[in-house]
């Protein structure tokens, strides 16, 4: 895969971008360049080990969760989540399971809607920020009128994973994030991915901000901990290490991530298939997680073949699109000359 300096010197100026961008290929990191601060205020340069939050790239965390949970005999696929919800979100129809959710074929309705005219500086909690630390405390904000039949067609859906994270809670009895760290984080090493208080982030962590330059920082926009749709924080390293013990089956069988990976979805409006919980290149072999939120703009794509990852994790909510734009493009040409792919 070849990346022009050039083109990626302009789109790290653009915007501009501060973050990581690294390319894996197998056990060897061929690019790495680190931009900006992971603190304005304090200088705080930006290193390639920093934790930067990925916010929707965390629903694959999720979804594998739920598949190490359907292996294990504690949920279906085909489980009506009725079964667990009990009274709980009565405007949820019935017939909606686990494998909906995971296929945002729900048609349930969403507390943060995407395809309405959102943008990430706006507020969209309607409860307490500081409440947020387990998705049992999302169910006052889940309980929403259907928006379409369950299986009548893909439609992106933050809500649906915030509701297979409260039924992780309740077939484990531990929390979202104790459940992901024991069921997905640790089988795959991940010693630098996890959950930080966004009112108490180490100093290894990168502050989320939601412009490209002061320091209005997203805290009060987003959960104090990120939950089921998104907010995990990790590094580029974690991320190629994630990949590759997926799809070498360290963390799910291989039956399991052929059901993760495999396309269920065409999105045109993307330019992309979907799986569960993972967005797939149009045409090709290649695995994407990727997330937008308040101080969060982020992509890792992996080419399966070749064994390469590669990952742009930014820490404002705009910045990082040009740089993934460059990556996205050489990607693409890799594909269409196999002499480049390596």
């Amino acid at each position: 895969m070849h990346i022009d300096p050039a083109a990626l010197d302009e789109a790290v100026a653009r915007r501009p971008f501060t973050g990581v961008l690294a390319v894996d290929v197998d056990g060897e990191r061929v690019l790495e360049r680190c931009e900006g601060f992971r603190h304005r205020a304090l200088a705080a340069p930006m290193t390639a080990d920093t934790r930067i939050a990925v916010s929707s790239g965390g629903k694959g965390f999720t979804a594998v969760a739920v598949l190490a949970l359907v292996e294990r005999g504690a949920l279906r696929l085909d489980q009506p989540v009725r079964e667990l919800l009990g009274d709980d979100l009565p405007q949820i129809d019935d017939a909606v399971t686990v494998e909906h959710l995971l296929t945002h074929t729900s048609g349930i309705g969403d507390y943060l809607d995407e395809e309405a005219d959102w943008q990430p500086s706006d507020f969209v909690l309607s409860v307490p920020v500081h409440e947020l630390t387990s998705a049992e405390a999302f169910l006052p904000m889940l309980d929403l009128p259907q928006a379409f039949p369950p299986g009548e067609r893909f439609a992106y859906c933050n809500g649906g994973y915030m509701v297979l994270a409260v039924l992780i809670e309740r077939v484990t009895g531990e929390r979202y994030h104790d459940a992901v760290r024991r069921l997905v984080l640790e089988p795959a090493g991940l010693t630098r991915t996890g959950f930080l208080p966004l009112d108490a982030l180490p100093g290894d962590a990168a502050v989320g901000y939601l412009g490209d330059e002061g320091d209005l920082a997203s805290t009060l926009r987003l959960p104090v901990l990120g939950n089921g749709d998104g907010g995990i924080f990790t590094t580029a390293a974690d991320l190629h290490r994630f990949w590759l013990a997926l799809l070498d089956g360290r963390i799910v069988s291989p039956e399991s991530v052929a059901l993760l990976t495999g396309p269920r979805h065409d999105v045109p409006d993307e330019g992309r298939r979907y799986g569960m919980g993972f967005w797939l290149h149009a045409t090709e072999a290649a695995l994407i997680l990727e997330g937008y939120d308040a101080g969060s703009s982020f992509r890792s794509t992996h080419v399966i073949a070749t064994r390469t990852t590669a990952s742009v994790l930014g820490n404002s909510s705009e910045g990082a699109w040009p740089v993934i734009g460059v990556l996205a493009d050489a990607i693409d040409a890799a594909f269409a000359d196999p002499e480049r792919r390596a």
